[in-house]
């Protein structure tokens, strides 16, 4: 889409903008280039009137301005570009009986206390107050009672000086959708139906209806196929419900997804370790591992690796119960004893090494496998072996390296 040359507003900003810069003859050619469009805007009527004025401004008094009142300053020609550039006081630039308020200030600033009652009058003048750096302090009855004299220079305290406080965030304003295509139209009805869809299914969740759950984010899923939390809303389903198969399915597409439409990394990582929980549900060790792998590639998250190294360790621990096996331990350990005959050492050694893997429990074969280590001269080796089959069997302490 381009830019709407029949936007009124956009001239008055521009021209108001023009005006806080002080660069007059702009303004003014922003203000009628609007009215020549326009030409019944108050907004744009009464922002010409005041860059006039403050291009020519009328002759002011030594102090603060008309009859010597120090708030005149803050009711001056540029007010009307100041209001025009705060959200809260922009809207009352059209409002013509406002308006003749503010010009009588303007003209006669001692008008200011008949008009305290109007709330808008009250924004007007704080905005103004801020602008120029003051602050209005009010106080009632009883505070003045209450208030003591100023205290002397050496019972001041210092006080810590106030953080400032964050800058103003204007409002958004509602999307002007008057140059939309009609495919553009449609296309924003139906992701906000697909959001709608979505909290439905999410309140289902939590009432256990996962059948619903999952035909509401179906729904929303066919409004808008490039949301990929719909996807994973869709695995958090299928997880509670143990089908663990269908949530791995839905965590993949959900990533592919993601992927296509730029989706942050976070939550791509986020279906990425739901599916690596999933793959350990159903005991696919490595699977899980590699999915979490590429969570932490997508976005590093400290529960992610706390899973992952747990996961880990315990897949090590499960690997090595299932490698032992008495039967083929004792098959390397003949052959190692072959080895040894031969006085082929590192053989005898290879061997013996795979039976202890196949029967860490064995003392004979740690004792054998120490004196190999002690052939090639690996005598720390040697040592640490015969010291674990002595805790297995004492008898080796008679004679450490008894070969059988």
């Amino acid at each position: 889409m381009g830019l709407n040359p029949e936007f009124a507003k956009g001239y008055s900003r521009k021209g108001a903008a023009l005006h806080g810069l002080k660069r007059f003859n702009d303004s003014i050619t922003a203000y009628e280039n609007g009215l020549t469009k326009f030409p019944a805007d108050k907004g744009l009527k009464s922002g010409l009137e005041e860059v006039k004025k403050s291009q020519n401004p009328p002759p002011r008094s030594t102090f603060g301005g008309a009859g010597g009142n120090p708030m005149a300053g803050l009711f001056g020609p540029d007010l009307i570009a100041k209001m025009a550039m705060d959200p809260k006081t922009r809207g009352y630039l059209n409002d013509q009986e406002f308006m003749n308020k503010i010009k009588l200030v303007q003209s006669d600033p001692n008008q200011l206390s008949n008009m305290l009652g109007d709330k808008r009058i009250m924004e007007v003048f704080q905005m103004a107050l801020s602008g120029a750096g003051m602050r209005m302090e009010t106080r009632d009855a009883d505070d003045e009672e209450k208030s003591t004299p100023a205290p002397t220079p050496a019972s001041v305290e210092k006080k810590p000086t106030p953080e400032p406080e964050p800058p103003k965030v204007e409002e958004e304003e509602e999307e002007d959708n008057t140059d939309w295509t009609p495919e553009e139209i449609k296309k924003k009805q139906d992701q906000k139906a697909s959001v709608e869809a979505k909290e439905r299914g999410n309140n289902l969740y939590k009432k256990k209806d996962f059948d619903g759950a999952l035909a509401a984010y179906d729904e929303a899923i066919a409004l808008d196929p490039t949301n990929m939390t719909f996807l994973s809303n869709k695995a958090a389903v299928y997880f509670t419900s143990k089908k663990y198969d269908e949530c791995i399915a839905a965590c993949k597409e959900a990533v592919e997804v993601g992927k296509a439409n730029l989706a942050p990394f976070e939550d791509r990582a986020k279906a990425l370790t739901r599916c690596g929980k999933a793959y350990q549900k159903k005991g696919e060790f490595q699977n899980a591992i590699d999915t979490w792998k590429d969570a932490q590639l997508e976005h590093f998250d400290k529960a992610t690796e706390r899973l992952l190294r747990n996961l880990i360790l315990e897949k090590k621990k499960r690997d090595t119960l299932a490698y032992q096996d008495d039967d083929k331990a004792a098959e390397a350990k003949q052959r190692g004893n072959d080895h040894f005959r031969a006085k082929e050492w590192a053989d005898a050694v290879k061997e013996y090494e795979e039976a202890v893997k196949r029967a860490p429990k064995n003392a004979q074969i740690r004792n054998n496998l120490s004196a190999a280590l002690c052939k090639i001269m690996d005598f720390n080796g040697a040592k640490r072996h015969i010291e674990e089959a002595l805790e297995l069997d004492e008898k080796y302490g008679e004679y450490y390296f008894f070969f059988t």
